[in-house]
């Protein structure tokens, strides 16, 4: 299982640079392990330091003890999402990427993507008991599917889209999967506008598994406890592939008062990369620092 597990780490130089100043010795917090792909070369950047990597995906964190064995007793694996945990020690540093990666697109039966035909799944977590895209589908009334589609997909056409998924229901019925849904909604588009640089389908796609996963949320979480897990001097590092997250990402660290702002901008490919790593076009990068340890979060 592992071994297919492919997450090309994206911006590999700017995370390395923006953590560089931090102290030889610490822990390294992976909020998301993944592939092992940014730990492996932050472990390498800081020989003095310990990673506890938490992953929600039994094919994440299987690849990461592959990616990460040459470590040792150096890595902490945990099967956790971030917004469940809390490490029983100060921190030096808390990394979150926020990308699905390739793997988890790439596998049919994950439900992520339409490129091959896979069953309206969408979990992070497939171990767990949470309500799959088809059954959400089937149980949001009209409305409210439409907004999720607005609000998570910024899809225009949510309204259109959400009467048609209602119409063509029930999805949770194991007969149609991935395939047939991007169909679905594709179909509710002028042809001409059906065969665009980004497919038609992709909007309504990521506000599904935004839903499923609860990402805003958990990710509201992770800003909202993580600053008190660091060091004072400790940074938060998070890497955010749409506007939504980057947006909180960016008005969190500002409005908290535990943190100073490292990168007023995000941080963001070069050319080369993004042309090396299509995925990285999207990725924006931002940092901030621990101040006194006395604050605490406002609530």
């Amino acid at each position: 299982m592992s071994s297919s597990f492919h997450h090309q780490p994206v911006l590999p130089q700017q995370l390395l640079e923006a953590l560089a100043e931090l102290p030889d010795e610490g822990v390294l917090l992976d909020a998301t392990v993944g592939g092992g792909g940014h730990s492996s070369l932050l472990l390498d950047a800081h020989p003095g330091w310990q990673l506890i990597g938490l992953d929600q995906d039994p094919a994440a964190r299987a690849a990461a003890a592959q990616q990460l064995e040459r470590f040792g007793e150096r890595v902490q694996l945990v099967a956790s999402n971030f917004a469940a945990y809390t490490p029983n020690q100060p921190v030096v540093a808390v990394l979150a990427d926020l990308g699905v990666s390739s793997h988890q697109l790439d596998v049919p039966e994950r439900g992520f993507s339409f490129r091959a035909d896979g069953p309206l799944d969408m979990r992070m977590n497939t171990e767990g008991d949470g309500e799959t895209a088809a059954a959400l589908i089937d149980r949001l009334e009209e409305n409210a599917l439409a907004d999720l589609l607005f609000h998570y997909g910024e899809e225009r056409l949510s309204r259109r889209i959400a009467r048609r998924l209602k119409t063509e229901g029930p999805w949770d019925d194991g007969e149609r999967g991935t395939a047939a849904l991007a169909y679905a909604i594709a179909g509710c588009y002028p042809p001409k506008q059906r065969h665009g640089r980004i497919h038609a389908a992709t909007r309504s796609f990521q506000a599904l598994r935004i839903a499923v996963n609860d990402e805003l949320g958990v990710l509201e979480t992770l800003l909202n406890d993580a600053p008190n897990w660091l060091e004072p001097g400790g940074r938060i590092a998070v890497i955010s592939f749409h506007s939504l997250e980057d947006r909180l990402v960016k008005n969190r660290f500002k409005a908290d008062e535990r943190l100073r702002v490292i990168s007023r901008k995000p941080l963001i490919a070069s050319e080369q990369e993004a042309e090396a790593n299509p995925r990285a076009r999207s990725a924006k990068l931002r940092v901030a620092q621990r101040l006194s340890a006395e604050l605490e979060p406002a609530q």
